[in-house]
């Protein structure tokens, strides 16, 4: 039975709009009724730290706006003349075809419609993202595996050691995806490896969806999101994966995950540990001036957390605070909607980098239950003050609790993100100086 909840933290599948978006070049096409990607554009650009249209995104998207006329006796002749209009006035690369809630359910065949016009040599793709078949991390898989399969295609790989394709954060709904992708590409070329990273200004754009088959391996940076993925690229062109559970953040987590990806890319061990030792001697240097900082202001800086972001996030954050930090977890609330043949496997991987996350782990994406919850918990003394990260809901909690507030997950409606990043070396300082930032606040 469906439940209604409050303060969603994702929006439907028809978001991935966002996801064609973040390929340079790519462009969407709804078939869907007026009102649908302007719903999106909200929340996951304007409400998701003001990230911007992108190259044709926003008013400039291609849509059908199916009225009752298309819903009575179908829409595939609008949605031909949409798709034929779009390819003579957008100067685009790749364009993707993408099915509303109304299309979906009068049976509108969408995606062979783009299949006949990939056939005449058009660089189109059709995908079903209605709205209630998931949710924007279900509809960012499907447009991803759409492109390999009707894109890319069926090729015979050329492969090319050390050029790797990295499946990790979903565009838009993470805020800080155009940073952190930055960041991981640079962490990995350091080790001399080739990045495909697919999205972002850092992306090639379709020439490195057209290389996806050559790669030596194929690397995922999630506990679930993006594992279909690369299952279907292992079947596909027989690349093999490697799977690490989240984006490292900070000097701990980063400098082991550049060891398991050395390890696993056959890269020489010295070569690695010396890469290591350059990126921590930098960190470090800094670290020690941040944590100067934190020693003098102890007794204003907060110890104990919660954490309200999707599982990815959720869990390299978390890690870096506890681990590198000294920080004591009192909730992590994770609101990805993971399934439960996947929160098991979550949960452990927590207990992996520490026992202190033993019964502190919730999935819930109900703001309203798991604020409640933060509520519960919030210490009684005022002025031991703890650290909420999360979305601008939780910044309200936050300050009517007199507690300090770090911006992580959407929606993000009070925060103007650019390329601020999390991840990686640059990013554990960046969370430090956020966090530390709040007791001037």
């Amino acid at each position: 039975m469906s439940t209604i909840i409050e303060q969603p933290r994702y929006s439907c599948a028809l978001s991935a709009q966002q996801t064609v978006l973040a390929i340079p070049r790519a462009h969407p096409i709804l078939h869907s009724g007026p009102g649908c990607s302007e719903q999106s554009t909200t929340f996951q650009v304007t409400e998701g730290g003001l990230q911007g249209e992108g190259y044709t995104g926003g008013p400039h998207i291609s849509c059908t706006n199916s009225s009752q006329k298309e819903i009575i006796f179908g829409g595939v002749e609008k949605l031909k003349d949409t798709i034929s209009g779009a390819l003579k006035i957008i100067d685009c690369d790749l364009f993707v075809v993408l099915t509303g809630c109304t299309a979906d359910i009068v049976g509108d065949d969408t995606v062979s419609v783009a299949m006949d016009y990939a056939e005449e040599g058009y660089p189109v793709v059709g995908v079903e993202t209605a709205g209630f078949k998931g949710n924007s991390y279900y509809g960012y898989s499907e447009v991803v595996k759409a492109i390999i399969e009707q894109y890319v295609g069926d090729v015979t790989p050329k492969v090319r050691k050390g050029v790797v394709n990295v499946f990790s954060i979903v565009p838009y709904q993470n805020p800080f995806w155009k940073g952190d992708l930055q960041e991981i590409k640079r962490i990995l070329e350091k080790l001399g490896l080739e990045v495909n990273i697919l999205f972002g200004v850092e992306s090639k754009g379709v020439s490195e969806w057209k290389d996806i088959p050559n790669a030596q391996f194929n690397l995922l940076l999630s506990p679930w999101v993006g594992k279909d993925i690369v299952e279907l690229l292992q079947q596909k062109y027989g690349t093999p994966y490697l799977q690490l559970p989240f984006v490292p953040v900070g000097a701990e987590s980063t400098s082991a995950f550049l060891r398991q990806v050395g390890e696993f890319a056959g890269l020489d061990k010295n070569h690695v540990e010396n890469v290591i030792a350059d990126f921590e001697e930098v960190y470090y240097s800094y670290y020690n001036t941040l944590s100067g900082f934190i020693e003098t202001y102890r007794e204003e800086f907060a110890w104990d957390y919660f954490t309200v972001a999707d599982s990815n996030y959720a869990l390299g954050a978390s890690v870096f605070l506890t681990n590198e930090l000294g920080m004591s977890p009192k909730g992590i609330y994770i609101t990805d909607d993971a399934k439960k043949s996947y929160q098991e496997e979550i949960i452990q991987q927590f207990l992996k980098q520490n026992e202190i996350f033993k019964d502190k782990v919730i999935f819930e994406n109900d703001g309203g239950l798991l604020q409640s919850d933060i509520r519960s918990k919030l210490g009684e003394n005022r002025e031991d003050r703890e650290l909420i990260l999360g979305s601008t809901w939780e910044k309200f909690l936050a300050r009517e609790t007199e507690n300090y507030y770090t911006s992580l997950s959407v929606p993000l409606t009070q925060d103007y993100v650019i390329n601020t990043s999390y991840a990686g070396y640059r990013g554990g300082l960046t969370l430090i100086k956020e966090i530390t930032r709040d007791i001037f606040r």
